[in-house]
């Protein structure tokens, strides 16, 4: 079954109404799986082109703004940019959607692709270690990437 197979999709009636329905971007917040579903073939895509200590965290107890963060990490600028490019290219072609924005592509030390409900964190090493995302949001409960990660090279 191919990645864009498993995608699910919301077609349940709204059970929101006017008074009890979040505002601002918590209102986005409205189909869970199709974001689990893009943080785990982002994950995939960044294994399959060499990023290494892949971390997928279930952000959604701690913001209102996105559901999870993928956490990669490589070698080199070139790596960093590969990986980049193809998690674009898994995501907006394959799945569907529409990066928002990315920021650090052309310092490469760290590229952040925000597709709204997931946010892919690029980092190269030391930068990772710096700014130790996975310590700052330790209580987040991290996704398990065994079956995603399988036959992977």
């Amino acid at each position: 079954m191919s990645i864009q197979e498993t995608c699910v999709t919301d077609e349940s009636p709204n059970e929101f109404t006017s008074e009890n329905q979040p505002s601002g971007a918590a209102a986005q917040r409205t189909n869970p799986e199709r974001s689990l579903i893009l943080a785990l073939a982002a994950a995939r895509t960044a294994a399959e082109n060499g990023g290494t200590d892949i971390v997928v965290m279930d952000m959604s107890k701690h913001t209102a703004i996105f559901d999870y963060f993928v956490i990669a990490t490589g070698t080199s600028r070139r790596q960093l940019h590969a990986m980049s490019e193809e998690i674009d290219n898994t995501l907006e072609k394959k799945l569907d959607d529409k990066r928002m924005n990315i920021d650090g592509y052309d310092d490469s030390k760290w590229i952040v692709l925000d597709y709204g409900t997931v946010v892919i964190h690029l980092f190269d090493e030391d930068t990772r270690k710096f700014y130790s995302l996975e310590a700052l949001w330790g209580d987040a409960q991290k996704v398990d990437l065994t079956e995603t990660l399988k036959n992977v090279r």
